[in-house]
């Protein structure tokens, strides 16, 4: 206590000024409108940024939240797009004396699983990419994988709750492929060499290729869904050997960033199964 009278006791001059200072401010900003305005404006601009602060880090504490809402949010808007619906061929059906019933239906054929990337590799000749996502979660083999951007790769192992998915960066990944212009069926796969471009092969020398082409998953696969973007064309060469050209395709997912992806869940994929073991046992 003897200190706190000390303190007061030397500093009282400046104290007192502190004081003074205060109470006059305060009788200039109360009954003077200029200066009172003025002092609003400022104290207004630093509230502001307080507040602009506080957000920012809440909001960093709420990205994980955050994303996971969106995640959820995209597969559910993907899974709703055009490509991925069937409208039954059943528009006339026969009953009894050749009566019609307009019956028909559209029906959902893809369905998307957010996914979480936990493992991923670019540089070496076969990678992969692990999802924390597994059989608990209906992850099947050979699902397609598919991110906002564009094809991932396709599922070859899965656990209870995590899946390994073999990227568009591997040797053995091989992708039908098309220009989305509306031709030019052909094969993307990867030359083991930069990671931000594939290889687009068959493509017929009839077909008009120019740079920037935009190439996409063909319309017969039973395992992407159509349209899905790939890449785009970045460079035309010619294949001598088979008279055909070869594209070199500037890759739509940044594998060495990719960060979340979902998981193509086809329900048509057990029928089409079905058919075809149908008709290898005949």
């Amino acid at each position: 206590m003897r200190n706190v009278f000390l303190f007061i006791r030397r500093y009282a001059v400046f104290i007192s000024f502190l004081i003074l200072q205060i109470i006059s401010l305060s009788m200039l900003f109360s009954y003077n409108r200029f200066h009172s305005t003025y002092y609003g404006m400022i104290a207004g601009e630093i509230s502001g940024d307080i507040n602009r602060r506080v957000n920012n880090v809440e909001e960093y504490f709420t990205l994980k939240t955050e994303n996971e809402r969106l995640r959820e949010q995209n597969a559910f808007l993907l899974s709703r797009i055009p490509s991925g619906q069937l409208n039954a061929d059943t528009a006339m059906k026969i009953v009894n004396d050749t009566t019609y019933l307009d019956s028909v239906k559209q029906f959902l054929q893809y369905r998307y699983l957010s996914a979480k990337i936990i493992g991923n590799s670019t540089f070496l000749p076969q990678n992969y990419i692990t999802l924390h996502r597994g059989s608990d979660q209906a992850v099947l083999l050979n699902m397609a994988v598919v991110g906002t951007d564009g094809l991932i790769g396709t599922v070859v192992g899965v656990s209870k709750n995590m899946s390994l998915v073999m990227s568009l960066l591997h040797k053995q990944s091989k992708v039908i492929a098309v220009l989305k212009k509306g031709s030019g069926l052909g094969e993307i796969t990867w030359d083991g060499r930069d990671p931000r471009y594939l290889v687009l092969r068959k493509i017929p020398k009839t077909v008009v290729v120019k740079k920037g082409d935009e190439v996409v998953s063909s319309p017969y696969s039973d395992k992407f869904p159509p349209g899905s973007r790939i890449g785009w064309v970045e460079e035309v060469t010619q294949d001598q050997e088979t008279n055909t050209y070869v594209l070199k395709v500037r890759a739509a997912v940044d594998f060495s960033n990719v960060q979340h992806a979902f998981i193509v869940i086809n329900q048509l994929s057990a029928e089409m199964e079905e058919i075809r073991s149908k008709q290898i046992k005949e």
